[in-house]
């Protein structure tokens, strides 16, 4: 017998551990509903013209920009993010979402010549799109998916993760408010073998976006097969931080923690290798320990705070799995309740173990060292990742080969810095297909037409 109890869901502070809120997760039949809903709502916002969806995505982000603390708020009490993060999170938001309503009016397609008459093409947009959103970046991930799918003509299902799905329900809150018609963009919190996997069946979802493990977006992608249905997958990382002898070494070892500690280290973009020139390793790891243990772990509400808690026990457990005894550096964390993991650094490490061969998503980094550059890539490309990574050098002739050499989609030269709103973001490899933001994003949301006229008589 089916039971007929609502699925609720208790959305926990991982800083805390206490129940903030109670969440009713959508079955098939609202699934189903939010899907009708959407493909009605797209007959008439495909049609709206290019500059009043402009505008319309204009209100959007200045809603955004106007709640942008409570965002903020939200985002620390359900994700453990410091109010610092969450505050650039909940701004990134509205960039993107102000970046892409400069799109509607910029869909151009092309005249080519051709004997015979005109050919021209144009942008069409898909129709209904099912976004599936993670837990570690809610917010702007969120943003990253319906703002160039909204501003391309489609309309939108989003489905945040269980664990946080506040920031979510917010902005389609904002949405309304600023007159995004109804049914044109819609959050509808689920299970993902519930919500998800009906976004990769139904036939009205013209297109699913997905970001998380690698392991359930190949389900995705598998399940989309079966309707030729496009998608877009950002997936797992084990990026590699690459440090040469001739590197600012304060700077490389100083900046180190944060390319993996932020967020604690639940980024698919985290530098959770260090592959450091033999020659400087020692001088390099007696940097690092300072820096290291001069990480600010603890309530993410504080200013100062520069870490917080991992999003759930089940995760906390997950990364201790792959920490042994015995470790090179690790830092604190606070007592009492809450998914603590502390600042951890592994050295000497097998290069076959998993704490360097698989995604671990917490604070832990590996430190190895590497002869030269061919060593180097090696061992950088030596995995089935290829989402992003560091180089450190003064030189700039080997910044490039290395940058062309690493199997790697975003990649930072002397920084850390992967993800611009206005620039390409995806994956190499097993990190994922297509790409996010940038002016690319828009041709993943359109299908080109093309239509030729005859000038004969």
């Amino acid at each position: 017998m089916t039971s007929t109890e609502p699925d609720l869901f208790e959305v926990v502070n991982p800083a805390t551990e206490e129940v903030i809120e109670t969440v009713a997760m959508a079955g098939p039949a609202e699934t189903d509903a939010a899907i009708a809903r959407a493909r009605a709502a797209f007959d008439s916002w495909r049609r709206v013209a290019p500059a009043d969806r402009a505008r319309l995505l204009r209100a959007f982000a200045a809603a955004v920009d106007a709640d942008r603390e409570n965002l903020a708020q939200l985002e620390v009490a359900n994700a453990g993010h410091t109010v610092g993060n969450a505050r650039w999170e909940a701004g990134n938001a509205r960039d993107v979402i102000e970046y892409y309503a400069a799109a509607p009016e910029r869909l151009f397609g092309r005249q080519i010549p051709v004997a015979g008459g005109i050919d021209v093409t144009f942008q069409e947009p898909l129709g209904v799109v099912g976004i599936i959103v993670p837990w570690n970046f809610p917010m702007p991930i969120a943003a990253w998916g319906f703002a160039p799918a909204l501003a391309a003509g489609n309309t939108v299902v989003l489905k945040p993760a269980e664990l946080t799905p506040l920031t979510a329900l917010r902005l389609a809150e904002l949405a309304l408010q600023a007159g995004i018609p109804e049914g044109v963009f819609q959050v509808l919190p689920g299970r993902g073998p519930v919500v998800g996997e009906r976004f990769v069946t139904h036939p009205d979802v013209r297109k699913v976006v997905f970001t998380g493990s690698t392991r359930v977006g190949k389900a995705v992608a598998a399940g989309c097969a079966a309707q030729v249905k496009p998608v877009t997958l950002e997936l797992g990382g084990k990026s590699a931080n690459i440090v040469f002898a001739d590197a600012d070494l304060m700077k490389a070892a100083a900046t180190a923690p944060y390319a993996v500690f932020d967020n604690a280290g639940q980024d698919c973009c985290a530098r959770s290798r260090i592959l450091v020139q033999e020659s400087v390793f020692d001088e390099f790891m007696a940097l690092l320990e300072p820096a290291v243990l001069g990480v600010r772990v603890g309530d993410p509400r504080d200013e100062k705070t520069e870490m917080g808690p991992l999003i759930s026990a089940a995760q906390r457990e997950r990364v201790a799995s792959y920490v042994p005894e015995q470790v090179a550096v690790q830092g604190l964390v606070p007592e009492g309740r809450g998914f603590w993991f502390p600042p951890t650094v592994l050295a000497p490490v097998d290069q076959s173990s998993p704490a360097f061969t698989e995604e671990i998503f917490g604070p832990v980094v590996a430190v190895v060292p590497f002869r030269d550059e061919e060593d180097a890539l090696r061992i950088a490309n030596r995995t089935e990742y290829g989402l992003s990574g560091s180089i450190w050098t003064r030189d700039l002739g080997r910044a490039l080969r290395v940058a062309r050499g690493v199997e790697a989609g975003n990649l930072s030269v002397n920084s850390h810095s992967s993800v611009r709103y206005s620039t390409p973001f995806g994956g190499f490899k097993q990190s994922g297909l297509g790409r996010e933001l940038g002016p690319d994003a828009l041709n993943a949301f359109t299908e080109t037409k093309n239509v030729f006229i005859s000038t004969e008589e």
